[in-house]
């Protein structure tokens, strides 16, 4: 019958004649065969299905050796033995090589037709042994996808044992040498269905033995992490992914990232080939992994792998996106590169050319999936954009390209980017590893105390906070200079931009330090704000005067002394323009102009003077409780004036020309105005008296005002600002000297609010010296702080904005020294001001019970003119003063409805507290309450911002794309500084971890380099906190 069959196969006969024949022969199986005839039927049927000359005859040579094994068994038992099968995987048959795909699909059929036969035991035996070493001999991915194939059907042929490691481990190898170099479809298909089957088969050993999966899995990262350069390993490790259980995530990537075995270089390697792996179709979970690795690797601060790789593989994580298959994945990985990639735009910068074609690309197809994608990379280029703001070249296209397309509110962009960051808190590894120092959950920057110097980082922090402030400054263009303006740039662009969770403010703190302050000793605040807007102001005019002389000296400016400043400013004064374009950016912002009216009572002669300010000092009203003042030792006292006036630590008034006495503190319940001469003379209306005394202590209201009991509602600013512009009785020691009567006479004084500032400063006088006692003393009673604060503007007489105001007053119920300072002139005709609305923008508190001592603090949140004013401010209404202290405190002024209707607003994400280097969210609601929960802690200077305002300073604006996040763009200088330090601090962090791992067997120190943060109150400073912990104790209550 075999020779039958062997010339039918090989005659020219019809092919359909053949296959009758042929269905004769498998009929005739059935019939009896001596041995050797099935042995010569086995042989030919062997021979035709490995050395078929086409596939009828290998069809053929299935056909009938199925047959004639079912019906004689033990033949083929015999034939298909152990030496039989060993021959073929290891010698091959004939000229058939012994690697041919073939011979394995050949012994697959004939373990299929001996299953049930007792030798079928010897040959799994035979197997185990054999597959293990054509796996070791690399076989090419058909060969190892059809033996993948035999060991699925039979289990039984897979290594047993320790040979089972050694077995995936070797696979992983095989894989890891794949290698496809075919461009078409069909073949490339082919090829990732052979990977498949060889990555299932790896997971069905998992699955049946897991002590494989974790040699397998550090095999996988051997062959990943490899520097060898000849060797490549095949991307088809990544279909090794998804069969990994996503509950090892954890595990595995802090084993990889913690061992002090795998080197930097090894690393780099690994994350750059699992990137590629992003290529791989089908392929679920690379991403995960990809992330879970980056998240590793930033957990233990290995930031200059994270560098290289993301700066390495950015562009072609980028191109992923064109491609359907792999595009969700290679987003989840882009996004996370460029958002946790937050020290320099470098990154962003190299996919930032190839946006405006995929976006088109992905717009012209209309796809409901490519409108999805489209989506979720605009919020993303949003994010980078705004984040790195000052690149309106790069940037305009991309606008216009995704103009259609929702953009993300300023508030969700900061949440994804503060999530994203190396340095955040939420990376999920972080808890289970060391805990990381970088920037809060705020995204804002503390400053680190650097002995003393929380005067100087909350006033800091309320002008960085100061929005349209902040951004003019950040606009200059200083090159060139090393002005105190420069160093405040260069501060402000390093709190906005720097990856740091605090920032050490020593060049502008020596630079901005007043002369006679002493090195770490507590400070006022409020004098050092004084001081520094000043410098500011006079440094400017300087280098106005320097621009339009054209001096022969470099146009460059030096670093200038008080003395030089002084001069430049007396010589800029004599040729002072009002203008709007000849102010300071300090007048812009913070000036605003004060009237004072003086009438004396004997003759009615008027005198009045026009003077300029930055702050308005608000003294306690005379009906505020007198009781509740805290003392301290006389001996501890600074010494004083003969007219009351405290002054500072220092040299005293012999302070540098040009510069306010600004150390001198007003006594309590004074009227007094501490504000400068920013840069206009005394301007006196009225000749017949133009002697005003310059003594401050003639303009001081009586102060022997009887005190009224306690127990009275809370008073607010508004009350402070109306006992401020109050009229005042000039009588007794204060008499006023009259030039035309010769003589000191009663008079009567009032002032006027005649310009208003962009920014209020508003200070509070807490701080006074008592001469019957002769000790210092801090006012604590608690002050409401409104939210909407309306300031009472009378436009000079050249405004159009002129109206006319009356006088309403009851003198019925006032008591006599109240009355002296709320009467109203008969000699000045009434008329009413224009109310002004304020939104409070930063709060600064001191804590404690001395000036000399305690800490301060600041609340502030972005506040900006842009802001909807018809909404948050009531209609101007007449400002009137009256005996009613429900009316004196505008109870019934709608602002109290605006402020409610603001609270129940969520606008508690808006505020934050900066106490020193840390910055933490908090409420209005903590601001308003922060007296009352901690009697030592009070409010000392606030700053509101003006509404209604336009503030077109320079024009620039977000919707023009130029300010991208609100903020100008940065010098190319600043931005490079900035850059440089991120880097260095994230190699400071990756030195301190590689630092604590090698002393991870020793003992932990907590160590805070920040100096003494304040847990609780806010306001606490050092560890008696609040300046009161310590009782009285002077060394306990000073400020580390």
């Amino acid at each position: 019958m075999d020779k039958i069959l062997e010339g039918l196969v090989s005659s020219s006969h019809p092919l359909p004649l053949k296959r009758v024949i042929v269905r004769k022969v498998v009929e005739s199986a059935e019939h009896w065969l001596d041995e050797a005839q099935c042995e010569a039927m086995f042989d030919l049927t062997t021979r035709l299905i490995l050395e078929g000359q086409d596939p009828f005859q290998r069809q053929v040579g299935h056909q009938v050796l199925e047959a004639y094994a079912r019906y004689h068994r033990p033949e083929f038992e015999s034939f298909f033995n152990k030496t039989f099968v060993l021959g073929l995987l290891q010698q091959g048959y004939h000229s058939l090589d012994r690697k041919d795909v073939a011979i394995v699909d050949y012994i697959h059929n004939g373990l299929k037709l001996i299953m049930s036969c007792p030798s079928v035991l010897d040959l799994f035996s035979l197997l185990q042994v054999e597959v293990l070493r054509m796996v070791c001999e690399r076989p090419e991915p058909q060969l190892c996808a059809r033996l993948s194939d035999l060991l699925t059907d039979f289990v039984q042929c897979i290594p047993k044992g320790k040979l089972s490691i050694t077995f995936c481990q070797q696979l992983v190898r095989t894989i890891g040498h794949f290698q496809c170099v075919s461009t078409q479809e069909k073949e490339l298909r082919e090829y990732v269905s052979q990977v498949t089957k060889v990555s299932n088969l790896l997971q069905n050993i998992w699955k049946a033995e897991p002590s494989t999966l974790l040699p397998s899995l550090q095999e996988v990262f051997a062959s990943i992490s490899s520097t060898d350069a000849s060797f490549e390993p095949s991307v088809a490790l990544a279909s090794l992914v998804q069969h990994i259980p996503l509950q090892m995530i954890t595990v595995l990537i802090r084993s990889l990232t913690t061992d002090p075995n795998v080197k930097d270089a090894s690393m780099t390697q690994a994350l750059c080939r699992m990137i590629d792996w992003l290529s791989w179709p089908l392929a679920q979970h690379v991403d995960t992994w990809v992330i879970a690795l980056l998240k590793g690797l930033a957990a233990v601060q290995k930031f200059t792998i994270l560098i290289d790789v993301t700066l390495l593989k950015i562009e072609l994580v980028f191109n992923r996106l064109w491609f359907p298959l792999v595009r969700p994945g290679a987003l989840t990985v882009l996004s996370h590169m460029l958002l946790s990639f937050q020290h320099s735009p470098e990154a962003f910068h190299l996919i930032v050319p190839h946006v405006v074609n995929l976006v088109h690309s992905f717009k012209s197809d209309g796809l409901p999936s490519s409108t999805a994608f489209l989506v979720q990379l605009t919020e993303l280029i949003h994010c980078m954009m705004y984040h790195y703001s000052g690149f309106p070249d790069l940037y305009e296209p991309i606008l216009e390209a995704i103009k259609d397309f929702p953009k993300p509110s300023e508030e969700k962009i900061k949440l994804i980017l503060n999530q994203s960051a190396w340095t955040s808190q939420s990376n999920s590894l972080a808890s289970c590893l060391s805990r990381l120092s970088g920037k809060s959950e705020t995204g804002k920057t503390g400053l680190i105390n650097l002995g003393n110097t929380c005067y100087m980082n909350s006033v800091i922090q309320a002008l960085f906070m100061a929005t349209d402030f902040r951004r003019q400054v950040l606009s200059l263009n200083l090159n060139g200079c090393n002005s105190l303006m420069k160093k405040l740039q260069h501060l402000f662009a390093f709190l906005a931009h720097t990856q740091r969770e605090a920032y050490a403010p020593r060049i502008f703190f020596e630079a901005s330090r007043p002369p006679w302050f002493t090195p770490r000793s507590q400070q006022d605040c409020s004098e050092y704000l004084r001081f520094l807007l000043d410098r500011l102001h006079e440094e400017e005019k300087i280098l106005k005067v320097q621009s339009s002389h054209k001096s022969s000296e470099s146009p460059g400016c030096s670093e200038t002394s008080l003395q030089e400043v002084a001069n430049k400013a007396a010589v800029l004064t004599e040729t002072h323009c009002t203008s709007d374009g000849e102010k300071t950016l300090i007048e812009k912002m913070f000036g605003g102009k004060l009237r004072t009216h003086i009438c004396c009572l004997n003759c009615r002669s008027t005198s009045q003077k026009v003077e300029a300010f930055t702050d308005l000092s608000l003294a306690f009203c005379p009906s505020s409780s007198m009781e509740n003042l805290s003392f301290q030792d006389p001996a501890s006292s600074p010494s004083t004036q003969d007219d009351g006036l405290t002054q500072a630590s220092g040299p005293g008034p012999s302070k540098e020309p040009g510069v306010c006495n600004a150390s001198a503190v007003a006594i309590a319940c004074d009227s007094a105005v501490n504000e400068r001469m920013v840069d206009s003379p005394d301007e006196f209306c009225c000749t017949e008296d133009t002697s005003v005394p310059n003594d401050s202590s003639k303009m001081l209201v009586n102060k022997d005002v009887p005190q009224k009991p306690g127990g009275e509602t809370t008073p607010s600013v508004t009350d402070l600002l109306n006992y401020f512009l109050a009229p005042e009785i000039l009588t007794g020691d204060n008499q006023y000297y009259c030039e035309n009567c010769a003589s000191l006479q009663n008079a009567e004084k009032t002032m006027q609010i005649t310009e208003e500032p962009e920014y209020l400063i508003l200070t509070l006088l807490r701080f006074s010296y008592d001469q019957k006692y002769h000790v210092r003393r801090k006012i604590l009673d608690n002050v409401s702080l409104p939210l909407v604060l309306e300031l009472p503007v009378k436009r000079t007489p050249f405004s159009s904005l002129s109206e006319s105001w009356s006088l309403d007053v009851d003198f019925t119920d006032i008591s006599e020294n109240l009355a002296k300072k709320l009467k109203p002139s008969g000699t000045e005709e009434a008329c009413s001001p224009k109310l002004v609305p304020y939104l409070l923008s930063s709060v600064v508190v001191h804590s404690g019970v001395s000036s000399e001592s305690g800490h301060y603090y600041s609340y502030a949140r972005n506040v900006t003119g842009t802001e909807s004013s018809c909404q948050m401010c009531p209609q101007p209404e007449t400002l009137a003063f009256s005996s009613s202290r429900n009316h004196l405190l505008g109870r019934e002024s709608p602002t109290v409805v605006i402020e409610q209707d603001l609270e129940n607003k969520d606008m508690s994400k808006e505020w934050f507290l900066f106490n020193d280097s840390r910055v933490t969210f908090t409420s209005f609601q903590s601001v308003q309450k922060i007296t009352s929960r901690f009697p030592k802690d009070t409010a000392y200077v606030l700053l509101y911002k003006r509404q209604n305002s336009t503030n077109g300073l320079n024009g620039n604006n977000s919707t023009t794309g130029l300010w991208v996040n609100g903020d100008p763009p940065l010098q190319k200088e600043l931005m490079d500084a900035i850059t440089k330090d991120n880097k260095l601090y994230l190699q400071e962090q990756e030195l301190n971890a590689r630092a604590r791992a090698l002393q991870a067997a020793s003992a932990s120190c907590s160590f805070r380099p920040n100096g003494f943060d304040d847990n609780d109150p806010p306001g606490s400073c050092g560890p008696t906190g609040g300046g009161g912990g310590g009782g009285f104790n002077t060394v306990g209550r000073l400020v580390f």
